[in-house]
């Protein structure tokens, strides 16, 4: 059997060029990025420029108060380089004191879920180590859509609609930022957000001080913005202000735990990737502290099988994928965190094969993780409902009460000189916990993917990562960086960019087609996101896979949930052809994020 070829018709076509090209889930990061290009910057530049425009302009999707992952690679390297923005766990944040506050699962919304925020100090980092511009010029994008405003998108409008009720009743302060007047903002009013703009103009003053006009001043006066981000205003007021007891999801009053000493103990820092080949190509991912090795499970478990076993518009690939995928979630959920974990073993062509040989002619509605070495693997509380609102399928998922989904954002830049960035931040939502007035955002949610069941690799520990969905991928091709890609979606962010990288790699798309084409995923997987349930079985579809597809799936054991035709998926990607030319495609779903370039 074939592959499916790809449709005639494309959203917008993939771009090409040889200058510089930007992608994100956002039009005017992906604007801004291409600015700095145009200005000389490199695409670190563009990429800081860009995520700090990207707190303002999808504050439902990410906020200074979360987190970030990237991967890049600069021109002169020889390998990609991680970039680690996940703060850790308060040093207060214990498993006891949350069952003494009466809790069975760290909330999703409030500031008891909050880590130690660590996307602005990565940002930060990565401008001073392989930036080229000042730090005022980098943030003048951002301070200027704060201070001046910038159109609210759809998305943002519909997600403080759901959580208007909250707001007004609990988290005034909320209320008072996105709900100015006491109503619902419609989508394309401007707004603004003065007091973040102050907070960005206080790191430039910092930065000021230093009076050297060489590399090293520059050096300096990213690292004074850096200090007093750390132990400045911000880290006094979220904790006073957060101290205070305030609404959490599940309907509980509690204060949060995290202190000054969290915030200026962090420094956010560089790893090495995990890297496995695929079909000619290998694919770089952040470590075990993410759900990024579970990709490359998936694509080991894949890899030796027929093309058509690998096509995700025919039913048996359907299927095969998304049992595959059950496999390695379930191993990511059994093993994967903050600590040793063996991922030789978890990526051995042995064990992959031992694991291939599970997937069957019908779904599995089991939780099937491996066995290591002869240790017990750890089985998560496995819930297929729990008392909490009821929350949708597609991107935004935000119940009334504060609680997210999935929600998050993503940026791929690569420029003229072949440097290239992936990076997805995320966290910090405005719907996370209450506003912090005088600094304009909340802090992120993170500490709900960890579970207060003990002596697991994710169980709550303080100063312990908790074990983020951030995920985006580096492509290399002869160790030379072939493109960058990535994907908002929780869960699902490697599951959508799986179906990418096999239409591109196997199928032979373009990446715009690659990315317009019809998704899926599997849902048989305990949540990641509060309250972390589970669908045994599970698969969500886009309509577009065809009812022979869908059908098909269905008649061998999936539970299909149809999402709608274009619903699923957020994909964005850049690169560089193997004849030097750059491209860059974005996903049209939502109708919020694009590329740009020449």
């Amino acid at each position: 059997m074939t592959y499916t070829p790809p449709s005639s018709f494309t959203t917008r076509p993939t771009l090409t060029g040889t200058f510089g090209m930007s992608a994100s889930t956002h039009w005017l990061a992906t604007a801004t990025a291409q600015a700095v290009l145009e200005r000389g910057g490199n695409a670190f530049d563009a990429s800081v420029a860009a995520a700090f425009v990207l707190h303002v302009v999808e504050p439902h999707l990410n906020g200074p108060g979360g987190d970030l992952v990237g991967i890049f690679q600069p021109v002169d390297a020889a390998t990609p380089t991680v970039l680690m923005g996940q703060g850790p766990a308060p040093a207060g944040a214990t498993i006891e004191h949350y069952l003494a506050e009466g809790l069975e699962l760290v909330p999703g919304a409030g500031g008891l879920a909050a880590a130690v925020p660590g996307a602005v100090d990565a940002w930060l980092l990565l401008l001073r180590d392989h930036g080229t511009w000042e730090l005022a010029d980098v943030l003048a994008y951002a301070i200027g859509y704060a201070r001046d405003g910038h159109p609210l998108v759809a998305g943002a409008a519909a997600t403080i609609a759901r959580v208007a009720e909250l707001f007004r009743d609990d988290w005034t302060t909320s209320a008072a930022l996105w709900m100015p007047d006491g109503e619902v903002p419609t989508a394309g009013r401007i707004v603004r957000n003065p007091a973040y703009a102050d907070v960005l103009d206080s790191l430039v003053h910092a930065s000021c001080a230093v009076r050297d006009d060489g590399p090293v001043g520059r050096a300096a006066r990213i690292d004074a913005a850096r200090t007093q981000w750390r132990t400045g205003i911000v880290a006094h007021e979220a904790s006073t202000f957060l101290a205070r007891p305030h609404r959490h999801s599940g309907g509980g009053m509690h204060a949060a735990v995290i202190t000054p000493d969290d915030f200026a103990t962090f420094e956010a820092g560089y790893e090495a990737p995990v890297m496995r080949e695929f079909r000619g190509h290998t694919i770089a991912k952040a470590g075990a502290w993410t759900q990024g090795p579970a990709l490359l499970q998936t694509l080991g478990m894949l890899e030796p099988l027929d093309d058509h076993l690998l096509d995700p518009s025919q039913e048996a690939g359907a299927h095969t994928i998304l049992e595959a995928q059950k496999l390695a979630y379930a191993d990511r959920d059994a093993w994967f965190g903050d600590a040793d974990v063996d991922l030789d073993a978890l990526l051995d062509d042995g064990y992959l094969a031992e694991r291939r040989a599970l997937i069957g002619e019908i779904a599995s509605a089991e939780f099937r993780p491996g066995s290591l070495a002869g240790r017990t693997p750890f089985r998560p509380p496995l819930r297929t409902s729990y008392d909490a609102p009821a929350v949708g399928t597609g991107e935004p998922t935000v119940a009334k009460t504060g609680e997210t989904r999935g929600d998050t954002c993503h940026l791929d830049v690569i420029d003229r000189w072949g440097n290239i960035v992936s990076a997805t931040p995320s966290g910090g939502w405005l719907q996370s916990s209450p506003t912090i007035p005088a600094l304009g955002f909340c802090l992120g949610t993170r500490l709900q993917m960890t579970w207060l069941e003990p002596g697991h690799a994710s169980s709550l520990v303080p100063g312990r990562r908790p074990r983020t969905t951030l995920t985006p991928t580096l492509v290399l091709q002869g160790g030379v960086p072939a493109f960058a890609i990535g994907s908002p979606g929780g869960d699902q962010q490697d599951q959508w960019q799986l179906l990418a990288l096999l239409r591109i790699i196997v199928g032979g798309y373009t990446p715009q087609q690659a990315i317009d084409a019809p998704a899926l995923h599997t849902s048989a997987l305990p949540e990641s996101f509060w309250p972390r349930t589970w669908t045994p079985a599970g698969a969500v579809v886009e309509n577009r896979l065809g009812e022979d597809v869908i059908t098909g799936l269905e008649r061998r054991g999936h539970v299909v949930t149809r999402a709608g035709d274009w619903a699923l998926g957020r994909v964005s990607a850049a690169g560089r052809s193997a004849e030097g030319v750059l491209w860059a495609a974005a996903n049209p779903r939502g109708m919020q994020g694009y590329a740009a370039g020449r």
